[in-house]
């Protein structure tokens, strides 16, 4: 199959070359000057400098050029930019399928991004690819399993069948739904731990966290009409486990960060790449008050990321509620 990834960071390189170790693959880039220098060095030497392109790798800034052919796109882009993205898809590809990889909930809107999907295509073969993933581990073909999450049973069952290969093993859902929220929501439990571990407030309270976190995700998919079995596999238990605990999690990053009392402004500006989790807690946050879904943990992260709190003050506060039954 021959594949157009649309986003060269590191998710969208690693992707990349993961898929172009079975499919012909051309990773588009908007900055013509980037796609260059990956064309000249075989490599994205600014997101993933020591992984080397495969031969059935091309780069371009040429968008029709990047689908000419394919049978799939992948669009790699940040949650921000998929609205223009599946808008710009959709003027030169109009029938081809597709998925995202981006986490969240939308700023502003607070929609899921099938939500934003589906405002600006209406019906269309299309899914998610989401999952305990670090995008430095796929690249180096290190054993990685994740979801490919549609509404469409068959066209998740096809597609993934038509991907899983070699290292990376792909699971198909119909859980759209669950599979958005859990990739949405883990990443702002994953500040919340790293504000936990960057306090030394050790391991009892790590886990603490990180299983009441699950309750949190739980109880906000379900009130959006997902299943509850999702949240105990991959997209669920399995992608929050990860980012709350891995060294390479960016937003586990801006949470140590924050706990050595750093602005968010410097956080995010140190960090350089995309932390989901801050736009998403908001939004999170602001959703599940609609929905009266009590979700005390991703409130607390919400007051520190505003500056209303401080992170330790957040945790003083989640450990004086009351008790209550598990």
């Amino acid at each position: 199959m021959r594949i157009a990834v649309l986003g060269a960071g590191a998710w969208g390189t690693a992707l990349a070359i993961a898929f172009a170790g079975r499919h012909d693959v051309a990773l588009w880039a908007r900055d013509a000057a980037q796609v260059d220098a990956m064309s000249r060095q075989r490599s994205n030497a600014r997101y993933l400098p020591d992984c080397p392109f495969p031969p059935r790798l091309r780069v371009t800034a040429d968008f029709s050029a990047a689908l000419d052919g394919a049978g799939l796109a992948i669009l790699a882009g940040p949650l921000a930019g998929l609205r223009g993205l599946v808008a710009q898809l959709k003027a030169v590809a109009p029938t081809i399928p597709f998925l995202w990889v981006c986490k969240g909930l939308e700023a502003g809107s607070g929609l899921l991004p099938h939500q934003v999907v589906g405002e600006v295509v209406g019906q269309a073969p299309c899914g998610v690819l989401t999952g305990p993933s670090f995008a430095l581990e796929v690249a180096r073909g290190l054993p990685t399993a994740i979801t490919l999450a549609a509404s469409d049973a068959e066209f998740a069952t096809a597609t993934a069948l038509a991907l899983h290969g070699g290292n990376l093993r792909i699971y198909a859902n119909e859980d759209l739904v669950g599979a958005e929220v859990g990739g949405a929501v883990k990443n702002v439990l994953a500040i919340a731990t790293g504000i936990c571990d960057g306090l030394g407030l050790g391991s009892n309270a790590r886990a603490a966290l990180i299983t009441r976190g699950l309750v949190e995700i739980t109880r906000f998919g379900e009130a959006l009409g997902a299943k509850r079995e999702t949240f105990m596999g991959l997209t669920g238990m399995g992608d929050l486990l990860l980012t709350c605990t891995g060294e390479l999690s960016r937003n586990r990053r801006v949470g140590l960060l924050l706990a050595e009392g750093r602005a968010l402004a410097d956080v995010v500006r140190e960090l350089g790449h995309v932390a989901e989790g801050v736009p998403a807690a908001r939004e999170v946050a602001r959703r599940a008050a609609a929905l009266g879904v009590d979700m005390p943990i991703t409130r607390a992260v919400t007051a520190v990321l505003d500056g209303r709190i401080t992170p330790r003050a957040a945790v003083e506060q989640l450990m004086a509620r009351e008790a209550r039954h598990e």
